[in-house]
């Protein structure tokens, strides 16, 4: 049986939302990856998406940052659609941050450049771009590994720095891609408690897509379980659980909150 803890304690979230996406359909030649997708994330708020891999979830935070586009359907960011503004523009004018489930780092650079190279692109003054960069090594505590090419830090520390290369915009909505993926428990505890703060410190909209139920279920205000290119279920972490479309789709009968 699979037991989810719960930690989060207040909810920051907004009733305002803040992204909506409106009947989303693609389709790479004849197969169907998304079907009619419709949902919306609020001010403040922490959504999870769940589902195995290859439903759609990855497609979908592609389609909001803009490397693809939908067939049919609407992206609504801050009242506007986005659907043909270019990725720079979604960064900086909607404030979107997108951490990718792999790599989002350049491999030969320390960590101290990596946070260089994407402050000259997403912040014009010099002065604001150093004191941001000196902000965000004390806030993920990389003062340690400054002068270490990022292909050598740890999964943790990889993860930490390209969370704060997408903290570098001062994003309204940050969208992290399968972010528990291949790391060890303390590093994904380290990760949770992370993701909270940023949350409840900034009061920003994050959105969290994973297949691991156990780990996204932690952290959230709310989810949404995919399956078959739908949206099948919705609802806070424990009626998801007793959710009858949600079980058959996805948890099964074990799941079960602390």
């Amino acid at each position: 049986m699979a037991i989810i803890k719960k930690f989060r304690i207040k909810s920051f979230k907004e009733n305002k939302p803040l992204i909506k996406l409106e009947k989303i359909s693609l389709s790479f030649g004849k197969r169907q990856i998304l079907d009619n997708i419709s949902f919306s994330i609020n001010s403040g708020e922490i959504l999870g998406m769940l589902g195995p891999n290859g439903v759609g979830k990855s497609t979908l935070f592609n389609l909001i940052i803009g490397l693809l586009k939908p067939d049919f359907g609407s992206i609504i960011v801050n009242g506007e659609n986005v659907l043909d503004y270019p990725i720079s523009e979604r960064t900086k004018k909607f404030k979107i941050g997108y951490v990718p489930q792999y790599g989002g780092y350049f491999h030969d650079l320390t960590l101290l450049d990596n946070l260089k190279a994407v402050s000259e692109v997403l912040i014009d003054n010099k002065n604001h771009r150093n004191s941001k960069i000196d902000y965000l090594i004390s806030r993920f505590e990389l003062d340690s590994v400054l002068n270490i090419q990022a292909k050598f830090l740890s999964g943790g520390q990889k993860k930490k720095l390209v969370i704060a290369m997408a903290l570098m915009g001062d994003p309204k909505v940050l969208l992290l891609d399968e972010c528990f993926a291949a790391l060890d428990v303390m590093t994904i505890k380290m990760l949770q408690e992370l993701i909270v703060s940023l949350q409840s410190e900034k009061n920003i909209c994050i959105c969290i897509c994973d297949h691991q139920a156990r780990d996204l279920l932690s952290c959230v205000d709310v989810a949404i379980v995919m399956s078959n290119c739908k949206i099948v279920a919705k609802g806070t972490p424990s009626m998801l659980i007793n959710d009858t479309k949600a079980k058959t789709a996805y948890f099964g009968n074990s799941f079960k909150i602390n």
